[in-house]
C-alpha cells in the first residue's frame, strides 16, 4: 500500500483527488524558456502527424538540452510560446495545434511532480491556471498515475 499524500485527503466537498479542466488560457504553454520534452515515440507521432519525416521534424522543431530533445518556442508578447500553440484559431483562447499528440509533458498537466509535493505547490500552481480546481475529479489513483509518468 501507498503511503497517503495530502490529495487523498477529501476536500471541502467530502471528496479525495484534485480537480482540473483546461481553459484554453496557454498559460502553461508559454512563460519564460523552458522545456517540453519529446521521447523518440512522440517525436515520430508527431512527425507523421505534421506529414514529415522524423528527422526533418526533429530538426526543424526540436532542440538539444541538457534534459533531453525539447519542442522549440517562439518569442511573443505573452513569453516564449510551444511553437504548437494557436492563439488564431479561437478568439480569446490558446489552442493546442498537435492536441491529439501532444507530448507526456503536455497530457499530464497539472499533476506533475513539482506540483503535487504539497498542497502550496499545488496552490502556487494554481494561481497561473484558472483550470486547477475546475472541472471533472480525478481520484488519487490517476493522478498518481499521470504524476509518475514523466519527471516534471
Amino acid at each position: 500500500m501507498q503511503n497517503a499524500e495530502w490529495f487523498d485527503a477529501p476536500d471541502e466537498s467530502g471528496e479525495p483527488g484534485l480537480r482540473f479542466s483546461c481553459t484554453m488560457c496557454g498559460n502553461c504553454c508559454t512563460g519564460p524558456e523552458g522545456y517540453v520534452l519529446v521521447s523518440n515515440d512522440e517525436a515520430a507521432a508527431l512527425a507523421k502527424r505534421l506529414g514529415m519525416t522524423v528527422p526533418d521534424f526533429l530538426a526543424r522543431y526540436t532542440r538539444e538540452t541538457l534534459r533531453g530533445r525539447s519542442l522549440i518556442e517562439h518569442a511573443t508578447v505573452f513569453g516564449a510560446d510551444c511553437i504548437f500553440l494557436d492563439r488564431e484559431k479561437i478568439p480569446g483562447k490558446a489552442v493546442c495545434g498537435v492536441y491529439e499528440d501532444r507530448p507526456a509533458q503536455c497530457r499530464t498537466w497539472p499533476y506533475w511532480k513539482s506540483n503535487l509535493t504539497s498542497r502550496w505547490a499545488w496552490e502556487r500552481a494554481r494561481r497561473t491556471c484558472p483550470g486547477i480546481g475546475q472541472g471533472p475529479r480525478s481520484t488519487p489513483v490517476q493522478i498518481r498515475i499521470a504524476r509518475d509518468v514523466i519527471d516534471i
